[in-house]
């Protein structure tokens, strides 16, 4: 009876240890999982606020004027030349920091102009 009773403690024993070192393990993953979210939050903030800055920055090559923000797929659509009365070019163009690349839809869309599959449509709508 009394080797039942020290495997019974012993189980517990494991059992306790067995869901703290399980538990630890859970917190440490769970911390790790946040400190990433947290860290393409921030990422993703810096990067919608930097599309948006850019354009007041020196040394960015287009007239504000020029610009038309679109913010999905691409970031701007610029009239070059437009505001002052001599459109040279249409540009689509995407603000990428640092490292980052192009997504899919990005890439695509990118394809998609290099092959000249672009064109003009009005849409009409009568009331």
């Amino acid at each position: 009876m009394e080797n039942f009773s020290q495997l019974i403690v012993g189980i517990a024993i494991g059992g306790i240890l067995a869901y703290s070192l399980a538990n630890l393990v859970f917190h440490c993953k769970l911390s790790a999982i946040k400190k990433k979210s947290i860290c393409h939050s921030r990422s993703s903030i810096l990067g919608e606020v930097t599309e948006k800055v850019v354009p007041l920055l020196p040394e960015f090559p287009y007239h504000m004027k020029d610009l038309v923000f679109v913010g999905k797929g691409i970031d701007y659509i610029v009239f070059d030349g437009l505001s002052r009365g001599k459109l040279r070019e249409i540009v689509f163009l995407e603000v990428k920091s640092n490292s980052s690349q192009l997504n899919r839809n990005e890439q695509m869309i990118k394809e998609c102009l290099g092959a000249f599959s672009v064109r003009y449509e009005v849409v009409r709508v009568n009331y």
